[in-house]
């Protein structure tokens, strides 16, 4: 327990709150970021960073964070610009634009911090560290202008969460309402450079991206609501920040931002596994949930045809009746059956027969209802000939929604007859 000492001293409880603020702040933003399309423009400006840190050093000759970070904004402000610049101005597309404009800035200042190194400054010692952050050399006023940046950063999206939402998904909308699209689009520009600008002291101009953007895919995993997005990503953010300074004030040979990086991007990986709204598993279960649901109603669609030319829907069947009717693999009829059984739509007649119940008998006639009604708009609306229209019909009657149904119905005035010339059961009126 040798680190507890460092974790408890003043200094480093400010480290932690300020790289916890710097990175829930830059994962709100980047979220943001990540729902226009944008995300490789806040790598570009990540690395178009280096080139002003540089200068910056070479004028005022140190690396106070306050000195260094007007000159990180004006690059990275400036490579925004001429990705604008050129992706208007000429046939180069905007990814092109980007690639373009972050070779360019990186290797510019790859060259001016090799130069720096080797020109005999003894104030350039650390400089480094801008590429790959290191939060143990933050001090408490630092941790004070995180703090506050993220303040700013929380009244920016409380204060105009409307309009950043119209901007987001629907600017065209937005452009022909008279909304001022620009000057919200140019404020949410200078959000992004502010907290590349100040991400690089937590994580450096190299991962920044990765900082701004893992967040945001993890948040995605998990709900689809724009308000919840941006506050879980906020959360994961500070989590990242909270692990990976930690790790590199307990060890301070270990770089912040490679740790916290790394720590993100594994929870986007279970995210991406575990998310309940698209992670694998979820997508498995309700895949397989699909499949089970398919194979109840085809089986319940069977029993009604069986009984359906003389009206002798609850009379039992046995399984050979029903596999001469549908081929079913046998365990998965059997897996069928007792799921039906369970629900109260079969009834078990000894013998391993099976028959309707009453709420089977209605939950069957809803199946064919919606079947055959599909098969008549197909037939009427795509103009498809009545012997192409069952597979159709067949793979879409398992989704449709019961306002979707009514809706079908009065689409097509309530036929009685489907393009086979069969029934088409209604339910009984009350």
């Amino acid at each position: 327990m040798e680190f507890l000492p460092d974790l408890l001293d003043p200094n480093a409880r400010w480290v932690m709150l300020g790289v916890m603020a710097i990175c829930a702040s830059s994962a709100t933003i980047g979220s943001l970021t990540l729902l226009r399309k944008q995300a490789l423009v806040g790598d570009a400006i990540s690395h178009s960073i280096l080139p002003g840190v540089c200068l910056a050093f070479l004028i005022f000759e140190t690396k106070a964070f306050w000195v260094l970070l007007p000159g990180a904004f004006v690059s990275g402000w400036i490579s925004l610009r001429f990705i604008d610049w050129i992706s208007q101005n000429s046939r180069i597309k905007s990814d092109t634009a980007i690639a373009l404009v972050l070779s360019i800035f990186y290797g510019l200042g790859i060259l001016m911090l090799t130069s720096i190194q080797h020109s005999g400054n003894a104030a350039q010692s650390g400089l480094d560290k801008f590429l790959f952050g290191k939060a143990a050399a933050l001090m408490e006023q630092d941790g004070y202008t995180f703090l506050v940046f993220g303040a700013f950063v929380f009244l920016f999206v409380s204060l105009l969460y409307r309009p950043l939402r119209l901007l987001i998904f629907d600017r065209d909308f937005a452009l022909t309402t008279g909304f001022p699209v620009f000057a919200l689009e140019l404020l949410l520009s200078v959000f992004t450079v502010s907290a590349i600008a100040m991400g690089i002291q937590a994580v450096g101009v190299v991962l920044m991206a990765a900082l701004l953007i893992s967040p945001g895919i993890a948040a995605k995993y998990w709900t689809s609501d724009f308000r919840v997005m941006l506050f879980t990503s906020a959360i994961l953010g500070a989590s990242g920040g909270f692990l990976g300074a930690g790790i590199s004030l307990i060890w301070p040979k270990m770089p912040t931002g490679p740790w916290i990086v790394l720590i993100l991007s594994l929870i986007a990986l279970i995210s991406a596994f575990l998310g309940t709204r698209k992670g694998v598993l979820r997508q498995y279960w309700m895949h397989k949930q699909n499949q089970i649901k398919i194979l109840e109603e085809n089986i319940l669609k069977c029993f009604y045809h069986l009984g359906e030319p003389d009206a002798s829907y609850e009379q039992k069947r046995s399984r050979e009746e029903i596999q001469a009717r549908r081929h079913f693999p046998p365990s998965r009829l059997n897996m069928g059956l007792k799921r039906l059984g369970r629900k109260g739509l079969l009834a078990s007649q000894g013998g391993g027969a099976c028959s309707l119940t009453e709420q089977g008998i209605q939950e069957a006639r809803r199946i064919i209802r919606v079947h055959r009604l599909w098969e008549i708009y197909i037939s009427k609306y795509m103009h498809l000939a009545s012997d192409h229209v069952h597979e159709d019909a067949e793979a879409i009657e398992h989704i449709i929604t019961p306002e979707l149904e009514k809706e079908l119905e009065h689409q097509l005035e309530y036929p009685i007859k489907d393009p086979h010339d069969q029934n088409i059961p209604y339910a009984p009126k009350k």
